[in-house]
């Protein structure tokens, strides 16, 4: 084609609300719309067959909410991209509200868009038709996720939707990052654009990233001079492992070291220099404290630092505004990009006069590293080789299996089922767990996302029982085999709601309940038959009942994964533990 001919081509404009909406969400960089459709999405569904395809997102249907919502969250964690969801009016957006969540303590940016019954009885196109148009109608739909999202809007005009869908775009992805909200009545989907009021579908601008002031980075020069064994606290990096790369030099160049407890997404690889494992007890170890992105650094009842160390909170909002409460002791707080913050800091360690150790205290810090990741390797060895005796199998041992399948590539979602201290993992953003808010159902959904985002590659989800039947299960094995997105599911098995079990023998550990045969309201006991579920959507699944079962398991499971392109489920029953 010539550039004349190329200038010749007319620009696609949006007719309709709903076309430029999804032009919108086109132009902003999302290439996915999670979608479950409902009476409200005529609109939205014509728009999709008018528009050429590479003009609007690629629809992908999910037969339930929460499926959509956590699939949009397990693809940003790997793609770093925003992403977008659609349900259906207030019914739709109440069995979502649980993902959005997850979403908003996770910091993941998506627009979560649902329908709302239209507005008007006669006279417009979109008016309503049906009965439940009217049942549905909420004086305030907005509220039931209000408190979870940064930004929420009603789209009230055709013309308003590219710049209502750039700006919610925009905020979700200003640090910090979270979800965003638009209502859509489907009168402003469905009507025209008026021509003298064309649709604005150019991008707006995320907020950049803050950095550092020079004087707070003085500030934290000055308390971490006198430290003798600084340390970082750090749950989890961001997605272009920027974070990871800064703790690592870190620890190479100054000798801090990095723990991860309570870790949603880990930071550093099992043998980095400074990596100093999960135990949040470590803490206790440090006369100086960086605390990066950690929304519960420690839990103040068990493993609170000496109350005289100094305490830096880093982070685009270290003190984690939107909890109610969170009562940790600050010593300076700075308010800025956790990588760009770690390698002002870095530098300034290195550069200042008096800040720094002197070499040997440098070389006595990385030997204490070394030490320390000697002593933890023999420990995770002691715990794996411990739960591979056990029968049924501990759950080191399961972890300590998994990760050894994990190739460069693979990435592990665990929900309930894994022990981080397990495992050798070979970089950062390996392993997600799921986020502090709870939402159950969450790594199923969100691995299905994942491997969305990179096909041919290894996803692995790894849940408790009790949360794979939370998972909807066979909604996401459809969307499994519909999408043809083979991932390798775990199901730690046993037969109860453990994390219930455990709250109560922690809080009454001489109680009746401890000591009942049957413990009330935790047991899951007559056991659905996993494994038929699994193949009710014609995956590959086991049972494992032994722990010498497990390797030639994970070896078909894997082999049906890359050979037939289905996905692999595998039952494990694990013995139930008090301490994960």
């Amino acid at each position: 084609m010539s550039t004349q001919d190329r200038h010749d081509t007319p620009k696609l404009e949006p007719q309709t609300g709903a076309e430029a909406l999804l032009m919108a969400l086109k132009s902003n960089g999302i290439e996915y719309l999670f979608a479950n459709a409902g009476t409200d999405f005529p609109p939205i569904i014509e728009a999709l067959c008018r528009l050429p395809a590479e003009a609007a997102p690629i629809p992908v249907t999910t037969p339930h909410e929460t499926a959509a919502v956590a699939m949009a969250h397990g693809h940003y964690l790997v793609s770093g991209k925003p992403q977008s969801v659609m349900v259906h009016v207030n019914v739709g957006l109440a069995n979502a509200v649980m993902g959005v969540l997850n979403a908003a303590s996770d910091n993941v940016p998506m627009v979560v868009m649902s329908g709302r019954t239209p507005l008007t009885e006669t006279g417009r196109a979109g008016r309503r038709m049906t009965p439940i148009q009217y049942g549905q109608e909420m004086f305030d739909q907005t509220s039931l996720l209000r408190e979870a999202v940064k930004f929420d809007y009603e789209m009230r005009y055709p013309e308003q939707a590219g710049a209502m869908v750039s700006r919610a775009t925009a905020i979700a992805m200003s640090d910090p990052r979270g979800p965003t909200y638009l209502s859509l009545p489907r009168e402003p989907l469905g009507d025209q654009i008026p021509i003298d009021s064309p649709a604005d579908l150019t991008p707006r601008q995320s907020a950049e990233r803050a950095a550092p002031s020079a004087h707070a980075i003085s500030q934290a020069v000055a308390l971490l001079a006198q430290a003798q064994r600084p340390m970082v606290i750090c749950q989890r990096g961001d997605p272009e492992g920027r974070v990871a790369a800064a703790l690592s030099e870190l620890g190479k160049t100054h000798g801090i070291g990095t723990v991860e407890p309570f870790v949603v997404r880990n930071v550093l690889a099992h043998d980095d220099p400074a990596a100093l494992g999960f135990n949040p007890s470590l803490i206790r170890d440090a006369d100086a404290l960086l605390i990066v992105d950690s929304g519960v650094p420690w839990i103040e009842a068990t493993h609170a630092p000496a109350p005289d160390i100094p305490l830096i909170h880093i982070g685009s909002d270290p003190l984690f505004t939107r909890m109610p409460m969170r009562g940790y002791r600050s010593s300076l707080s700075i308010a800025a990009d956790p990588a760009l913050t770690l390698s002002a800091l870095s530098a300034a360690l290195s550069t200042g006069l008096n800040a720094a150790p002197s070499t040997a205290g440098i070389a006595t810090r990385k030997a204490e590293l070394a030490s320390k990741a000697a002593a933890r390797s023999m420990a995770r060895q002691r715990s794996i080789d411990t739960a591979a005796q056990q029968d049924p199998m501990g759950a080191e041992y399961l972890s300590h299996c998994l990760s050894e399948i994990m190739d460069e590539d693979a990435v592990i979602f665990s929900e309930l089922g894994l022990v981080p201290a397990a495992m050798r993992l070979k970089g950062p953003n390996r392993l997600f767990s799921n986020p502090h808010s709870g939402g159950l159902g969450w790594a199923l959904p969100a691995a299905l996302g994942a491997q969305l985002a990179r096909p041919g590659k290894l996803t692995i989800a790894a849940m408790g029982d009790g949360s794979y039947i939370f998972a909807n299960p066979v909604a996401c094995h459809q969307i499994a085999e519909a999408l043809a997105l083979p991932i390798l599911i775990i199901i730690k098995n046993n037969a109860m709601w453990n994390a219930v079990r455990r709250s109560v023998v922690n809080a009454y550990p001489g109680g009746s309940a401890a000591h009942a045969n049957r413990m009330p309201l935790t047991s899951l006991e007559p056991l659905p038959d996993f494994a038929a579920i699994a193949s009710a959507s014609r995956a590959f699944a086991e049972r494992v009942e032994t722990p010498a079962a497990l390797p030639q398991a994970l070896a078909r499971a894997c082999a049906a994964i890359k050979t037939e392109g289905r996905s692999a489920l595998l039952d494990v029953r694990v013995a139930p533990s008090d301490h994960h």
